[in-house]
């Protein structure tokens, strides 16, 4: 046990008392590094897994640290009252998840060992054996189904879905329990068409019973400029609460208990 704690990551960030990312108050634990390259990118300083400086408010702040699994429980361990009360505890973020399987797992063993629930973010694009070797210490996996097309989700992400969608069909028929994200993106996949479509296809994967739908921000466009990177999506325009709440209702045809949000 006492090697899982000296495990090294690339650790970007540590949010506490978040209420998004998962049941209950959680940590937030931010990877650097990601395979997937979308448009709509909010987190741009993740993508790479090496440390880089980027930025923030007029100075500049370099993003990216080497952590022990040890040196970020101490944070984790800093709430462990708030997980008890609120069935809260770690989810890890990126970046993706997948890029740093090695101290992913470490730190979720470390989690668990200690009583405390886990989740994780991910776009599920990995080989499936490095999703597998997460699952027995994850309690809920918070999975990204971008697009059901094949074309559009490489035109938009820089890579095909195939492996993604298949990842998510195995981890629902894993004990860990699958939540489906959506990020709701104008002029990717923001039509009622193509939510129905997204929607239907979610339904239909054996241990999904929640959906997700994330309204597209424009939070992390300082990020590109900070980082000296051009924006692809300057100029869209976030969607109204009308609007996503009638693609709430079409996704909610599909059976499953869906919300704005989460």
């Amino acid at each position: 046990m006492h090697g899982i704690y000296e495990v090294k990551g690339i650790v970007s960030e540590i949010q506490r008392f978040s209420v998004h990312d998962g049941p209950g108050i959680r940590t937030l634990v931010f990877l650097k590094g990601c395979p997937l390259r979308c448009k709509w990118c909010c987190n741009p300083e993740n993508l790479s897994r090496e440390p880089q400086y980027m930025f923030v408010q007029g100075k500049q702040k370099l993003i990216g640290k080497e952590m022990t699994v040890e040196e970020v429980m101490r944070e984790i361990r800093k709430d462990m009252i708030y997980y008890y009360r609120s069935h809260g505890g770690l989810t890890i973020s990126g970046g993706e998840v997948l890029m740093q399987p090695h101290f992913a797992r470490s730190l979720l063993e470390a989690c668990k060992s200690e009583g405390i629930s886990t989740a994780i973010e991910t776009s599920a694009f990995a080989e499936y054996e490095v999703v597998e070797q997460l699952l027995p210490w994850l309690d809920v996996a918070l999975c990204d189904m971008k697009h059901v097309d094949e074309e559009k989700h490489l035109k938009f992400t820089g890579l095909s879905n195939r492996g993604i969608l298949e990842n998510i069909r195995r981890i629902g028929l894993s004990k860990t329990e699958l939540i489906i994200r959506v990020p709701v993106v104008p002029g990717f996949n923001n039509t009622e068409k193509e939510i129905e479509m997204i929607s239907t296809y979610a339904a239909s994967i054996q241990g999904v019973k929640r959906l997700h739908l994330l309204p597209y921000h424009r939070l992390g466009e300082a990020k590109y400029e900070g980082l000296g990177e051009d924006y692809s999506l300057k100029g869209i325009e976030p969607m109204n609460s009308e609007q996503m709440e009638k693609l709430l209702k079409i996704a909610r045809l599909s059976g499953l208990e869906c919300q704005i949000g989460g």
